[in-house]
Order: structure tokens, then C-alpha cells, then sequence
């Protein structure tokens, strides 16, 4: 993978998407895992509007693709995106968020609506 720079009004951008810690936990686990609106919703605990509003946010700017599979959207990260690189390097410095689907897993929610 190559290094790019990245200028510093976008990096700005990005940085204050990524701010936000909601977001930067959507952004940590989707770098992982495809995650539907409705399994953020419980591992967030808060309204599925707010969760779209987020993601909404995310998926504006490219770091955020989404893919219909019936009546359901799911969202992915976009590791084509032209700011993935810079993002993942951020990603890289923190903890794994794996956790939090697993325990849907385990509750038996982790795909409530498929």
C-alpha cells in the first residue's frame, strides 16, 4: 500500500468526524465487520435516527458504503476511499470492538432484523 499525504483541511475534516466517539466506534467495528442499522442501535442504545444520522455523516464523505441485501442496509467501511489510508492509521491505535458484536451474538441479537 502506498503512503499519501493527505492536506490539512480534509485531514481537519476527517479528524473531526472521527470525533466524535459514537463515530469513531461505528467506524472501528465497520473496519472489521458489515453492521446494519438496527445492531448499532443495540450496541449503542439509542435511536435508530440518531444511528442513520451518524452513519449519514460517515457515508457523505466515502468512509462509509452501504449494500442493500433485501429490505435491509448494511454498511461497511469503504477501503477505497482516497482518506482510508490516513483513517486507518488512526484505527490502528485503538482498541478492537469486537466485543460488542460478539455480546449481540451472544444475546442473540446480533442480526435482529434479517
Amino acid at each position: 500500500m502506498t503512503k499519501t499525504t493527505i492536506e490539512m483541511e480534509k485531514a481537519a475534516m476527517i479528524l473531526k468526524l472521527l470525533g466524535d466517539k459514537t463515530r469513531l466506534t461505528m467506524v472501528k467495528i465497520l473496519d472489521d465487520s458489515d453492521c446494519c442499522v438496527c445492531e448499532f442501535v443495540e450496541i449503542f442504545q439509542t435511536s435508530q435516527p440518531s444511528i442513520s444520522q451518524h452513519l449519514r455523516k460517515l457515508r457523505d464523505v466515502g468512509l462509509v458504503k452501504e449494500e442493500r441485501k433485501g429490505q435491509w442496509i448494511f454498511y461497511s467501511i469503504n477501503k477505497d476511499n482516497e482518506y482510508y489510508s490516513f483513517v486507518e492509521s488512526v484505527l490502528k491505535q485503538l482498541p478492537d470492538q469486537g466485543y460488542k458484536l460478539r455480546e449481540l451474538e451472544k444475546n442473540g441479537t446480533r442480526i435482529t432484523c434479517c
